[in-house]
């Protein structure tokens, strides 16, 4: 199998998971800057458009980050990512669904509202008078989530999940542009310097594709 990739905080986000469970994908990088997402090569393959986008071995392809997320999970049960028993698996998905609808999706799209505009202006319906709303949203979430987390040392518990590895990926994006975790949420702000010094955090950063190692 293999992984088509890209920039951004949703490819990130599949290759941290993997590097996670210690597994190298090989990856067939596509361009989005230049819309190669949006031409019809790719669009057979992932009518959605989006990326990333796991072609298995049969040819098929999976799309949806958390959809992928669960496939390899499944393959590779340890360690275990969503959970080894249905209490674990149960708060890791009911802790990344909060996520993405409280802070992931609304912070995504105040970026595509705004900084991202001229890329995404003719790739989707946006709505530039409701990035600010939008972002202040995502801040609202943040803030919530800081309250929920005290001094648990992951978003789950005491047990590094999905859920972790969602959330980071589009923080730290988040913060590269202009939506930094605010300072006042200082549980958060611990939170997201463990999660920096995984080893996970960097090598999905900086090495999007490896050639041979383990394949999943």
């Amino acid at each position: 199998m293999k992984l088509l990739n890209s920039l951004g905080p949703n490819p990130r986000l599949v290759r941290m998971f993997a590097e996670e469970k210690g597994l190298e994908l090989a990856t067939d990088e596509i361009d989005i800057m230049a819309g190669e997402n949006r031409q019809p090569s790719y669009l057979e393959k992932n009518p959605g458009g989006q990326l990333p986008a796991l072609q298995l071995d049969d040819g098929s392809v999976l799309a949806e980050t958390i959809a992928i997320c669960e496939y390899l999970e499944e393959l590779h049960p340890q360690p275990a990512l969503i959970g080894a028993t249905p209490e674990q698996r149960g708060a890791a998905r009911m802790w990344t669904r909060r996520i993405e609808q409280k802070i992931v999706q609304p912070l995504t799209d105040g970026f595509r509202f705004a900084e991202g505009l001229a890329m995404f202006k003719d790739r989707l319906h946006v709505i530039p008078q409701a990035a600010d709303d939008l972002k202040a949203t995502a801040q609202e979430g943040l803030t919530w989530l800081d309250g929920q987390l005290g001094s648990k040392p992951f978003i789950a518990g005491d047990r590094f999940s999905l859920a972790d590895i969602v959330l980071y990926s589009f923080l730290d994006f988040g913060r590269g542009v202009g939506q930094p975790i605010d300072p006042s949420n200082k549980n958060l702000a611990a939170w997201f310097e463990r999660v920096t010094e995984r080893p996970s955090a960097d090598a999905s950063l900086h090495a999007a594709a490896r050639a041979g190692g383990m394949r999943a």
